[in-house]
């Protein structure tokens, strides 16, 4: 449902200002109609700043979604 539609780069070695700024807008959704009204669960493999995942969720939400749940497998601290 979500796609990057444009290059970002990697998010390694930035503050989590910088990979906030270098997610922003980058995600959208491929199928408002398969999202919209729906509640959508995200999975990541590693959680750093949640940048990605917020960036992912925030397109999820306004293509429509009733809400976003994420899970994760691991986080770093």
């Amino acid at each position: 449902l979500l796609m990057r539609h444009r290059d970002t780069g990697s998010q390694g070695g930035k503050s989590a200002s910088g990979r906030r700024r270098n997610v922003a807008g980058a995600f959208a959704v491929s199928s408002r109609a398969r999202v919209e009204g729906r509640r959508v669960l995200l999975v990541d493999d590693v959680l750093t700043t949640g940048a990605t995942a917020h960036a992912c969720a925030r397109a999820l939400k306004a293509a429509g979604a009733a809400g976003v749940d994420l899970a994760v497998v691991a986080r770093v601290e």
